[in-house]
């Protein structure tokens, strides 16, 4: 095989590794690639435009981007991208991100010249991505509100100059993504009376929808087309599992996957025989595979070369009882022949938010230099995710958001009661929604946990709207402005529960300078409300990362901060007695 040769390194993008390749999209012709930069972890991205057989950047820079690609047509002459209006640079950290609009950029031209192709004056806080079908046909335009994964679909033909943008699905009360078209019928992934997901077909003349394929048992991650058929990507109790159906909604067969755990990719043109797709589990390096539909075997391309034997690890997936009755499930990792005497230190993690984030079986270096400890890694699929659809996700959110704190609380209390640790050896931790988690049940429990680790958390949750892109979580959350939401939001907001003389756990809070997603003012004031409430005599930390942003840094930073939070784990449950 061709070992090919370095066509792009991002470690050689800046010195100090804080400049980012966050997106990249390459021009149906392989004429260009083009790319978008961040610096210092800001969600703010710059795209530029490479030509390929030379190498060469071409003048142009596109500017007041976030989070969405760009989507090339097909004679490579340009791409749809959105964009936010042009900020000061000074305090762009700090701007609202609102005003979002869809334009084409024509490649070799400034961007003072792009069309402007979408926009929705009549609300400032929508938005507006555009997706162009694998045929060339049509733009497909997504409205979105906020963080809430409901959206509206709008199409443009491109074959004809005049043709104006026409609605597909003209109401927000279901999620719709684009799997693929024939001429103006368009395939559909959608909960709209199917919480788990199902794919349609919607007439773009009629509007006419009807089923392809139900909704299943198990939650639909994702679909793609290929090979003239569906590739269906589900999860079944929080692992992957992938079913092939026909163009009329057939089950074939499930694709023969390594193991259990968790497989994404498997993307490709609607023609393709072969696609790829990476697997891992807790005990599995990220491995990526080539399959072929039409033999249906998988091969592996390429497996990652690292000091690791899985044969001296187990993972088990257990179930308990949350406290209204609910069943949820949790992966438990360690290695062989730890004894279930309650003297393990463990690691308990968990997310329930935002319903397309699940905590799913993958893995991660941390997690087995925790195992070598003689440590325990405990994940639930607590409420508020996507684990088991919409209906999930819902009994987590808003009003219902006490479900997320009480199943992860009932995590804790399995995992004392069946002896795999004790109150002083339990460690907890999550990452921004997980942080706010970790900030509640901290409130809720201080008595439960013998340490914490709460990473760009929401904290304050009567002000988290007022900054950068904190308003498209009020589907999710709900609105301090609003008097019924407020009385639900402020009974649990991680801030405004910390009681005075309380003997809380040993914390260590985590932020960055450059966070413009969760603002660092969440996790300062937090921690120093926490510092002046404690009673005991565990440390209340806070580690401040420079340059950095919502989890992005240069990968130096990232080891480092990662040596941080494990050491800090380490002596407050007192792991390292058992490497000495």
């Amino acid at each position: 095989m061709d070992p090919g040769k370095v066509f792009f390194d991002p470690n050689t993008l800046s010195k100090d590794g804080t400049t980012s390749l966050a997106a990249w999209s390459v021009s149906e012709d392989g004429k260009y690639f083009a790319y978008g930069l961040t610096e210092a972890g800001s969600d703010w991205m710059e795209w530029h435009i490479r030509e390929v057989a030379t190498g060469k950047d071409l003048p142009e820079i596109l500017k007041y981007i976030k989070f969405f690609a760009v989507s090339w047509t097909p004679d490579g002459k340009g791409f749809f991208y959105s964009r936010f209006p042009a900020s000061d640079e000074k305090n762009k950290l700090q701007a609202l991100s609102i005003d979002q609009a869809i334009y084409y950029h024509r490649v070799g031209t400034p961007q003072a010249s792009d069309e402007l192709i979408y926009n929705r004056p009549d609300d400032k806080y929508l938005r507006v991505v555009g997706q162009v079908t694998e045929d060339g046909h049509w733009l497909v335009i997504y409205v979105i509100k906020g963080g809430s994964p409901n959206r509206m679909v709008y199409v443009k033909d491109l074959s004809h100059k005049e043709a104006t943008i026409q609605p597909l699905i003209d109401s927000m009360d279901a999620f719709y993504a684009l799997i693929g078209n024939d001429g103006g019928t368009f395939y559909l992934k959608t909960d709209k009376h199917a919480p788990r997901g199902k794919v349609v077909a919607v007439d773009a003349a009629t509007k006419n929808s009807r089923d392809i394929i139900p909704e299943a048992a198990e939650s639909l991650y994702g679909v793609s087309l290929v090979n003239d058929q569906f590739l269906a990507n589900y999860a079944k109790d929080a692992h992957t599992v992938v079913r092939v159906y026909n163009l009329k909604g057939k089950y074939l067969h499930d694709v023969a996957l390594p193991g259990i755990g968790t497989a994404g990719g498997f993307g490709g043109r609607r023609h393709d025989t072969v696609v790829s797709y990476g697997f891992s589990n807790y005990t599995t390096p990220n491995t990526q595979y080539l399959y072929d539909l039409k033999t249906g075997k998988s091969t592996v391309f390429s497996r990652p070369k690292i000091d690791f034997d899985p044969s001296a690890y187990t993972v088990e997936q257990v179930f308990y009882t949350s406290h209204d009755g609910t069943r949820v499930p949790m992966f438990i990792a360690h290695k062989k022949g730890v004894q279930l005497d309650g003297s393990n230190p463990t690691i308990l993690t968990a997310y329930g938010g935002f319903g397309d984030v699940s905590q799913r079986p993958f893995f991660e270096p941390m997690i087995q230099v925790w195992m070598d400890m003689g440590g325990v890694y405990a994940a639930p699929n607590i409420r508020g995710g996507g684990e088991y659809g919409e209906e999930w996700h819902r009994a987590g959110m808003r009003e219902k958001k006490q479900n997320v704190f009480d199943d992860f609380i009932a995590a804790a209390e399995w995992l004392i009661a069946n002896k795999y640790t004790r109150r002083d050896k339990l460690g907890i931790i999550g990452t921004s929604n997980g942080g706010l988690l970790i900030g509640a049940v901290l409130n809720q429990r201080p008595d439960l946990f013998g340490a914490a680790v709460a990473e760009v958390g929401v904290m304050d949750m009567l002000r988290f709207n007022k900054f950068t892109v904190g308003k498209s979580w009020v589907p999710e959350y709900g609105s301090p402005d609003e008097p019924a939401d407020f009385k639900f939001i402020r009974v649990y907001s991680p801030l405004h529960n910390i009681q005075p003389g309380t003997k809380y756990p040993a914390v260590l809070v985590t932020t960055a300078d450059h966070d413009d997603r969760v603002v660092p003012m969440h996790s300062f004031k937090y921690t120093a409300a926490l510092q002046a409430a404690q009673s005991g005599d565990k440390p209340i930390l806070i580690r401040v990362e420079t340059n950095s942003g919502h989890g992005s840094s240069s990968t130096t930073k990232q080891i480092d901060e990662t040596a941080d939070k494990l050491s800090f784990l380490a002596k407050e449950l007192d792991a390292l007695a058992r490497v000495r």
